[in-house]
């Protein structure tokens, strides 16, 4: 009798025990906004793992693994059978343009032009298309990828357009042509001088070349944009933007003025683009931020001041040491005094903003990472970023690990120079240019961008050009320095979780994880798999933004 009551009693603590776990399931069980499954799903998480399906829910993902897994568990509004496809997650450009391109899209688009007299050309059609607008500007040109690979002169655009205002600026954005009656309205005259700027000279004239800070004087007198315009800059920005699968960006150089008018925008539902902004180092932006501190939003981040440390290779701006290859007796030049680099840093070293400085010539990261590492003291969590970090001194390298400094890098920009580099740095200096995984190594980490609009906004180009190093054309054969070379998996950190760690942003955003925002782009092919030479080609299917698709091919 004793052991039919002991298992009677047995069957009923079962029995409440499967109602519980029944009721159990039950509880646990969760109405979702989205499922994403039967996808080869890239988490992009601390050992790489992938998946094949995911759940979001209020805009953030609610659980990650197979397909039978999150559809048994989970019940959606809506699904989405990604048909094997990969997925990632939205891509991040540690280093961009966002508002200036926006703008740019309004200008003359010189890019890829091969001779100035088509510049001439385009520009002639721009101001046929916009006869009424007060200055004429476009961007893009370059001289490198020109027959005749010097700077042009003003002299066609002073008999076409004597009476309107010209500014045409160098791809890189760090020279520009301007004709004489921009010049007037600006006051410039051959005798003008600046630190870290420079107006051309030839026989006594004006070329009408204007060289980094001598750019702003030109610059200054274009009236600004209408509020509308803006607004619809970053409109028409962000919709290509998403097209090729970014979801962040980090803009580098904006006033307050402009990110008020982000955060607006995101307010409103107009712009969905998670942006990071660099400050320009004005006295205005300063005294502001330094008082009230970091401003954070889920779109939006505004907590680093971009300072400018001198110009770019291409237009021979970026300081070195040693004098250039091609221009005897001539370093380029900083863009502000070491006094002035050592004043902002001390500064921003007592406030909880990064120091992000442009820094291109050998010289220049030398002088920088002194500075930091001077403020810095060692090992911290500060990011203090440099961002370019294009020619690095051997003697020099070891720093960005020693004070803990984030090399933010543009992989295109090895790939778009490589073919004239040379000549301006020579051979042995130009082993020391594009360092990536030499600079990779140091933190163990690296940021990836593009610098556009200098370079395309497509991060699919940044991918190749880190991971094969070579050109559209798959130029050179078996690739540029290619000790230099990332591996893909290293190229996609690069793009996603490394530039949201960049941003301090790693816990919200950067891998396809619980609780992170459900940002995702989805291709029609892997991009770890796919032939090296198929990698800048592969189309963008879907771009998800908060879980809520933002576009679709």
């Amino acid at each position: 009798m004793k052991n039919t009551l002991r298992s009677f009693a047995a069957a009923i603590l079962l029995g409440s025990t499967l109602l519980g776990s029944c009721t159990n399931t039950k509880t646990q069980s969760e109405t979702a906004d989205l499922i994403v499954y039967n996808g080869t799903v890239y988490t992009v998480n601390d050992t790489f793992d992938k998946a094949e399906a995911f759940a979001v829910k209020d805009g953030k993902i609610l659980a990650v693994g197979t397909s039978e897994e999150i559809r048994s568990k989970y019940k959606a509004t809506e699904e989405l059978d990604a048909q094997g496809k990969a997925i990632y997650p939205g891509f991040n450009d540690a280093h961009s343009h966002f508002y200036r391109y926006g703008l740019s899209l309004q200008s003359a688009d010189l890019v890829g032009t091969e001779s100035f007299k088509e510049v001439v050309q385009k520009v002639t059609e721009q101001r046929e298309k916009y006869p009424d607008t007060e200055w004429i500007t476009g961007r893009g040109w370059d001289q490198n990828d020109w027959a005749v690979k010097e700077f042009p002169t003003k002299d066609t655009l002073d008999v076409l357009f004597p009476n309107t205002p010209i500014i045409l600026t160098r791809v890189d954005g760090h020279a520009a042509i301007v004709n004489q009656k921009a010049l007037d309205l600006a006051g410039i005259k051959p005798t003008t001088k600046m630190v870290g700027g420079l107006v051309e000279v030839k026989n006594g004239k004006m070329t009408g070349i204007l060289v980094d800070n001598a750019i702003d004087l030109v610059s200054a007198k274009i009236p600004e944009a209408t509020e509308e315009e803006q607004r619809q800059a970053l409109k028409n920005a962000q919709e290509n933007c998403f097209a090729v699968g970014l979801t962040s960006l980090a803009d580098a150089g904006l006033d307050k003025s402009t990110a008020d008018l982000m955060d607006a925008m995101h307010k409103s539902g107009d712009l969905q683009m998670r942006v990071y902004v660099m400050l320009n180092p004005t006295k205005p932006n300063l005294d502001y931020y330094l008082k009230n501190g970091i401003y954070k939003t889920d779109r939006l981040n505004v907590r680093s001041f971009k300072i400018y440390g001198d110009g770019a290779l291409g237009s021979r701006g970026a300081a070195l040491i040693k004098p250039y290859h091609d221009k005897a007796g001539h370093y380029g030049f900083l863009l502000s005094t070491e006094a002035e680099f050592r004043n902002i840093a001390a500064t921003l070293a007592k406030s909880d903003f990064q120091m992000n400085t442009h820094a291109i010539g050998d010289s220049t990261n030398r002088l920088l990472l002194d500075i930091y590492g001077e403020v810095l003291g060692g090992k911290n969590d500060k990011r203090w970023r440099i961002e370019h970090s294009q020619i690095v001194n051997p003697e020099d390298m070891a720093k960005y690990g020693k004070y803990s400094i984030v090399p933010s890098v543009q992989p295109t920009h090895a790939t778009s120079d490589m073919y004239w580099a040379g000549d301006r740095l020579g051979k042995e200096r130009l082993k020391h240019a594009y360092p990536f995984k030499e600079l990779l190594q140091q933190n163990g980490w690296i940021p990836l961008g593009s610098d556009f609009p200098v370079e395309h906004i497509n991060p699919l180009y940044t991918f190749h050009a880190a991971v094969a190093r070579q050109d559209a054309k798959n130029y050179p054969s078996g690739g540029f320095q290619m000790e230099n070379a990332l591996t893909r998996e290293e190229a996609l950190r690069g793009m996603t979780i490394w530039a949201a760690k960049a941003a301090f942003e790693e816990n919200e955003k950067g891998s396809i994880e619980t609780g992170k925002f459900a940002d995702f782009v989805i291709l029609e092919d892997d991009l770890m798999t796919v032939a090296p030479e198929k990698m800048r080609n592969l189309q963008v299917l879907y771009t998800y933004v908060d879980g809520k698709q933002v576009y679709k091919k």
